[in-house]
């Protein structure tokens, strides 16, 4: 796997420096989508909506955001993938449903490297653990201890099989040496839900998916799953304070084109995003989300990109975790 990702990078690197005959200054010239391969009220559509309104006003054309969840992503993505490579479809993801499903498939009907071109990345935002409001555990020790007294007692939601707020569960297990009970929903607002309801006990969810719902003490949050703490919410502790020290995952989200798009045109989206990201109103935008602005070449991004797939591939595969 590493072979050919080394070979899809080159081969991506050679078309980037390749000179495009298309003008890049005409583009866009009518109607741009941003396929979002998640559900409405997640973190990817938060940041789509964000990135798509100023994209919108800086081409002085319409940015329409669409939702196409389904299968952890794969149904959007394929979408993109299969849509022609003109720059008016564009997808926007993050790297728990790009890097993951590469390996967490048996059979996908894309490859996460070659069918894609991709073009800038938006953000980097942690998970949060988050538990109900009225769970005995007031924090993440509280809830270890009662883990291991009570193996595989306490439920965890996600937003699918593989998806990054299960893989991150199977991380605190093996750190932790506990047992928890996996329950998979067709997306993190359903999980979002049934926490807030008492149905599960617990779920990771990205910070703009359910920083309002901490903020006003629906669930209540245990722990953030970068390194560091948040700005937008500094009272949460990070995994690593509770004695995990190398739990440090801060995924990205970004924008990606299907492969063979041209060069100057992705240049020309990903320094307008990359102008985006600089001003103030977004960065306060994306700071409220707890997000912090990642400003990225295409070069970059493919390099990040198969990175990721390597490092989660080593994940998917400790837990186990397959989707034929």
């Amino acid at each position: 796997m590493k072979n050919v990702c080394c070979s899809v990078v080159a081969a991506v690197a050679a078309a980037l420096a390749a000179v495009s005959p298309v003008q890049a200054q005409d583009y866009p010239s009518r109607l741009v989508r941003l396929v979002v391969p998640q559900a409405a009220g997640g973190g990817t559509d938060t940041f789509a909506r964000a990135i798509g309104q100023k994209l919108g006003e800086r081409w002085g054309q319409s940015v329409v955001i669409e939702n196409k969840p389904g299968a952890g992503g794969v149904v959007g993505t394929d979408f993109v993938a299969k849509s022609a490579p003109d720059g008016y479809t564009l997808l926007v993801t993050y790297e728990g449903s790009q890097a993951i499903n590469q390996s967490l498939y048996e059979k996908l009907p894309f490859d996460s490297l070659r069918d894609f071109y991709p073009i800038a990345t938006i953000a980097v935002t942690p998970f949060i653990l988050i538990v109900g409001p009225r769970a005995e555990a007031k924090n993440l020790k509280e809830f270890i201890s009662f883990a291991r007294a009570n193996p595989d007692r306490l439920t965890y939601g996600s937003a699918g099989n593989g998806s990054v707020n299960h893989l991150l569960g199977e991380m605190l297990k093996t750190e932790a040496d506990i047992k928890l009970t996996h329950v998979p929903y067709k997306g993190a607002s359903a999980a979002i839900g049934d926490v807030i309801g008492g149905h599960i006990d617990a779920a990771f969810a990205s910070v703009p998916s359910v920083i309002s719902s901490v903020q006003s003490n629906v669930v209540r949050a245990l722990a953030v799953s970068s390194g560091k703490r948040l700005a937008v919410a500094p009272d949460i502790p990070t995994i690593a304070e509770a004695g995990f020290e190398k739990f440090d995952v801060n995924p990205w989200w970004g924008i990606l084109a299907p492969a063979g798009l041209s060069p100057a045109i992705a240049q020309k989206i990903a320094a307008d995003i990359g102008e985006l990201l600089k001003t103030p109103e977004m960065e306060q935008l994306l700071a409220k989300q707890g997000a912090t602005p990642l400003v990225s070449s295409p070069e970059a991004f493919q390099n990040l990109l198969a990175q990721d797939i390597e490092k989660w591939k080593k994940v998917v595969k400790a837990s186990g975790a397959t989707i034929n």
